[in-house]
């Protein structure tokens, strides 16, 4: 290994926190990263970071080291960038990371098809619903329901989002039907629910068009939507939905829509997201199939349920 590549496994500890993390991303052993860094001070005849057995801290000449590296980083994607623009067909690797749902219903089919297409690209598709530092992992596209926090990256949206209020007919002989918002409020519900997140109330528009709120009274709740949606079909409480949930294989017809007259907000788009704007041609063509796949305006999820004009919000 040169000096080079020891000053981007430098950043890339950094960055991770830890050298065991920084080896977990190399999928290689802690020691061979520790041992690489001991080979870059060496060369460089500075000492580079103050290690105790827990934890370490950049030395100043480090920190200077850091800031190169990052610069470098960056040169060396953009030479390869580069040269792989004159090549007449991609190759070379592109990693993505996903929503889970999203990645196994919208991205595994354009994948499969576009390495038909371009052989020559290897793909690594990371399935992950927390959020990942993309530039620290080495990710070169993103998936995800929502705009990132990260101001730096960019973000293109795939496709509008709305949501339905799901239950089933057996569900509707048990409880009766909701006439009205208030009468859902005392229905049983599955809800989202993650570590910084819960999904306690519904938002929508009354009938002269003013935001309103309503608590609903969940009875499950998970962080996987396809549990939720299979808590819905166990007949024992209703689903807020979002429409990317109706992928090709759903069956749509075992639901039916509660209140479709009630208007509900649109829940946050699917973005893709990448670190810079000139992509490279792999990326760019992967992500033109994504788009084309799930289609626009009207996104695939949407044409799988008949009356969504209806039954979800304009």
């Amino acid at each position: 290994m040169d000096t080079t590549s020891r000053l981007i496994m430098l950043l890339e500890v950094v960055e991770q926190g830890s050298f065991a993390k920084a080896a977990e991303l190399r999928n290689i052993d802690r020691s061979v990263v520790s041992k690489q860094i001991g080979k870059l001070e060496d060369d460089l005849g500075v000492r580079l970071l103050n290690r105790t057995t827990r934890s370490f801290s950049l030395t100043a000449a480090g920190a200077e080291m850091v800031k190169k590296a990052v610069e470098l980083r960056l040169l060396l994607q953009d030479t390869v960038q580069l040269a792989e623009n004159y090549h007449q067909e991609p190759r070379g690797l592109l990693r993505i990371t996903a929503a889970s749902y999203i990645g196994k219903h919208y991205l595994v089919p354009v994948i499969n098809d576009f390495q038909k297409r371009f052989p020559q690209v290897s793909i690594e598709l990371r399935l992950d619903d927390r959020l990942v530092d993309m530039v620290a992992e080495g990710f070169d596209l993103a998936f995800r329901v929502g705009e990132p926090r990260d101001s730096s990256l960019i973000a293109r949206k795939i496709g509008r989002n709305r949501l339905l209020i799901l239950a089933t007919q057996a569900f509707i002989d048990t409880f009766g039907e909701p006439k009205t918002m208030a009468d859902l409020a005392e229905l049983p519900a599955a809800a989202y629910s993650n570590t910084h997140f819960r999904y306690e109330s519904i938002h929508y528009l009354d009938d002269t068009g003013q935001p309103q709120d309503l608590d609903i009274k969940p009875i499950f709740r998970a962080n996987d939507a396809e549990v939720l949606m299979g808590k819905v079909l166990s007949d024992t409480a209703f689903f807020i939905a979002p429409t990317f949930l109706f992928a090709d294989k759903v069956d749509i017809s075992r639901f039916i829509p509660l209140l479709p007259q009630v208007q509900l907000p649109e829940e946050k788009p699917v973005y893709a997201v990448y670190p810079h704007r000139d992509l490279p041609v792999r990326t760019r063509l992967f992500l033109d199939a994504v788009r084309h796949y799930i289609g626009d305006p009207i996104p695939r999820w949407e044409r799988n349920v008949a009356g969504l004009e209806e039954a979800a919000t304009t």
